[in-house]
């Protein structure tokens, strides 16, 4: 479970990076890995450490769509993946 806790810093946490990648992909539609990799790494502190649980959980949540082909991810927006 993604819980708060009073020791976790508000920016360091799954949560906040899947919303800067999230927020990335909006804009572009389509990043490939390593640029959302470097990205995630820029924006936040231990960003390498967060970056596959925050793709993980974006994936879940059907937000994004992985393109192996290309190693590429894609926006696809809620309620488009199903």
């Amino acid at each position: 479970m993604l819980r708060p806790s009073k020791h976790a810093h508000p920016d360091r946490t799954v949560i906040n990076v899947a919303l800067l990648l999230l927020m990335q992909l909006r804009t572009k539609r389509l990043c490939d890995y390593n640029s959302l990799f470097t990205y995630a790494r820029k924006a936040v502190v231990g960003g390498d450490v967060l970056f596959l649980p925050s793709l993980n959980f974006l994936y879940l949540m059907g937000l994004v769509e992985y393109h192996p082909k290309t190693d590429a991810f894609e926006y696809v927006g809620q309620n488009e993946a199903i």
